[in-house]
């Protein structure tokens, strides 16, 4: 049976990161940022281009299951709400796949470090900073499980999830 870990959080909140590692550490994984499937100069939210967007990811993720190389899938994108996770879902096959759903969270003095870090060093605009904090606490109301990345690092946190 293979693995699909559903890894969201807030920008900033050490998802990439994360999910990157754990793609090294994991047995036959492979790894599909959701940002990737949206890397658009100029960016554009409409609803045109969200659906493309999930129309991209559900395809990749699907095609990735469906490979007899991989049996870790390792997914991460800012799913801050739970019809995102839903709609994703629905469209896998996952006849063969169990789902790992995880919200990474912290607390917001380490996220504005994080972020504030990320502006410093041109990775972020300023204007993410706000929109991050203002959206800490809709994960909370996912259904996921949870996991706090404010004290913890790297590999504590593979293990972490590893360990669901």
């Amino acid at each position: 049976m293979k693995t699909l870990y559903l890894i969201g959080g807030t920008m900033g909140v050490g998802k990439t990161t994360v999910c990157n590692r754990l793609n090294e550490e994991l047995d036959k994984s492979v790894f599909l940022d959701g940002d990737w499937c949206w890397n658009a100069n100029p960016f554009q939210v409409t609803d045109e281009t969200k659906e493309m967007v999930m129309k991209n990811i559900c395809f990749l993720l699907n095609q990735f299951i469906k490979c007899s190389a991989y049996e870790n899938i390792v997914f991460c994108w800012v799913m801050h709400q739970q019809s995102i996770i839903d709609e994703i879902i629905s469209n896998l096959d996952l006849s063969c796949c169990k789902i790992k759903t995880i919200s990474l969270v912290c607390d917001e003095n380490t996220l504005k470090e994080r972020l504030n870090k990320d502006v410093k060093n041109s990775i972020r605009k300023a204007d993410v900073i706000e929109r991050s904090i203002e959206r800490i606490e809709l994960y909370h109301k996912i259904n996921s499980i949870k996991i706090n990345t404010s004290d913890k690092n790297i590999d504590e946190l593979c293990r972490e999830i590893s360990s669901i």
